[in-house]
Formats: C-alpha cells, structure tokens, sequence
C-alpha cells in the first residue's frame, strides 16, 4: 500500500487556498489526514467539501508538528514567519509566496521544467509567480530544441491574481455598469472593468514593477540560464481566472515554426492549440479549471532574425498557483 501524509493547507480561506482543496482530492493525493489552517480571523470557521467538513484552525508554529506537507498560499509575511518553522519541525513546505523564491538554498520549481531541483530542498520548496509559471510552458521546450537567448513579455492578468476580493470587485462594477450606478474601487486604483491597468505589484527604481522583474529573476533560476535576459510588461485586464502572455523570444539556433509546434504538442505542460485558418488559438475564457497551458499563434519573429513570437493562455489559480504546488507534492 503506498504511503499516505498529513497534508496542511495555510491559507486555506483565500482564492488560491479553495483551489487547492479541489485539487488535493480531484487528483487523488495520498492523504491521511487534510488540516486546514489560516489566520486566526478564520480560525473556527468550518468548510466543506464533498460531503467532508473540516473546522479552520489558526495557523501556528506548533500546527506543523502533526504533518508532512504544508502548502502555503497565505502572502509573503505569513510565509516568512511560518515557512521556516514548518521546516524545522521537519514538515515540507511548498510555499506559493514570493518570499523564498530567490533564496539560494530554496529550490525554485516548475514539475514539467526542472523537476531534479527538488532532490536539494532542505523542507522549503518555493512555487513561482504565476505569470513565469504559465510562459514557461511554452518557454521551456522552445528554449529546449532551440537554446534561448531572450524575450520580451506583454501579460494580460486575470484579476483571480489578487485574490477573491478582486474576482469580488470585477463582478461588482460589471453589475454597477448594466445597472447605471456609479462605479466603485477599493481593490484596484482604478476600475477594472472595461479598462487595462498596466501597473501590476510595486514600481522599481528602474521603472520596472515587481511583477515584470520575477519574469526575469525566476525564469533565470527555473531554467539555469543566469545570463538570461527579458524585459515584460504587466498588464491586469477584466478576466476572472486565466492568465495570457504575448511573447517574442530570440534563439541561439535558427528556428522553424513546425519543429516548435511539434514540441509544444510533446510538451507535458502545453496543449497546441494553433490553427488560425479555423480561428483556432488559446483564449482565457477556454482555458479556466484546465491542467495544461494553450500555445498558439505561432509565427516566425520579424524582428529576431532567430525568433519566434507567440500567445500563451493558463489558469492562474491552477497552473500559476494551486496546481503547480500539488504538482510538486506529487513529485516529492
């Protein structure tokens, strides 16, 4: 009989923490035994999910010592305080903030990419930020045949990227709109709804947001190309849960566009989905509560003379988040 583990949700009221629960059990993950836990706000509130109930329980030091695997999908400050102490109570923790990605000794890992990396964890795996996760399923086997050198990223952001809140916001002023009444924010600076925000976390000293800086900094780490160079744009648009990307990466070997179709097709993470003459192309509204990310509009670049441009679509609570973390205790 294989092995069953004391698994742990922190964060387990928030958008990416439901998500989470669904998947542990739609993929059969070997539990025996699920805690919930969150912040001591939600602690005593029950939640249910077919036909099992569980009571919330706040998030301490001492929570970590009865299981596992913990997955923490709770924000940076949570982690930072609780990641370390789930460590060294030796229970693994698979964390989904932003707060151990960098960290050296902390494996940053995407399942399909560098799976080998989580052999050095030392009880802390990092997830990455949703937006590298899901331009990586096209990245990753082009970099692969081709060997990449650098690309250049516009993200199209479903609101899901903020929390329930923000999903909360964008239905609201969608129903103010129809309704005639004046448009409310308190989630964004500005209404979401019918409008692009190209302001996705905090700006830099270089004019760069966090965001568009993780794409850099992460993909370097999940690829091992150190010297790797992008330069993104991060856009948040009206969509509930699905992430898009419009990317244009140059190579080190010349390129062809059926050789990159045929690797996306083989690629575990992606789905081809390019037939232009049919109007055929990933959308994020086909690719919500769906595993694999959509590869599509594949075309030679015009301004790399070893280049290719094309449209990535995942979901961001799946693959950008919940699901690329229960992937990983798959793979542990």
């Amino acid at each position: 009989m294989s092995k069953k583990y004391r698994v742990g949700i922190v964060g387990a009221t928030g958008a990416v923490g439901q998500e989470l629960l669904e998947l542990l059990f739609k993929r059969n993950f070997p539990m025996s035994e699920l805690t919930l836990l969150a912040s001591s706000r939600s602690a005593g509130k029950t939640v249910e999910f077919e036909g099992n109930k569980f009571v919330i329980e706040e998030a301490k030091p001492e929570s970590f010592e009865k299981l596992d695997i913990a997955i923490f999908s709770a924000g940076g400050t949570p982690s930072k305080l609780l990641v370390p102490e789930a460590a060294k109570r030796g229970c693994i923790a698979i964390d989904n903030s932003s707060a151990f990605r960098m960290d050296p000794n902390v494996p940053l890992v995407v399942p399909e990419v560098n799976p080998e990396a989580i052999k050095t964890h030392k009880n802390i795996i990092a997830n990455p930020n949703c937006t590298t996760a899901i331009s990586l399923m096209a990245l990753c086997p082009l970099h692969r045949e081709f060997g990449l050198k650098r690309f250049f990223a516009a993200t199209y952001q479903a609101v899901s990227g903020t929390g329930a809140a923000a999903l909360q916001e964008l239905d609201n002023q969608v129903k103010q709109y129809a309704k005639g009444e004046e448009i409310t924010s308190k989630v964004y600076p500005y209404q979401i709804a019918f409008n692009a925000l190209p302001h996705i976390d905090v700006f830099q000293d270089n004019g760069y947001t966090k965001e568009e800086m993780k794409m850099l900094n992460e993909s370097r780490k999940i690829l091992g190309l150190p010297s790797l160079v992008c330069s993104t744009t991060c856009v948040r648009i009206p969509v509930m849960r699905a992430h898009s990307v419009a990317i244009n990466a140059e190579f080190e070997k010349p390129v062809s566009v059926e050789r990159a179709r045929e690797v996306i097709s083989q690629f575990s993470g992606a789905e081809l989905n390019d037939d232009v003459a049919n109007l055929k192309y990933p959308m994020p509204l086909f690719y919500q509560r769906k595993v694999k990310c959509g590869v599509g509009r594949i075309r030679k670049d015009l301004a790399f003379e070893n280049g290719l441009s094309f449209w990535v679509a995942g979901d961001q609570l799946w693959k950008g988040a919940a699901l690329n973390a229960v992937q990983i205790a798959e793979l542990l």
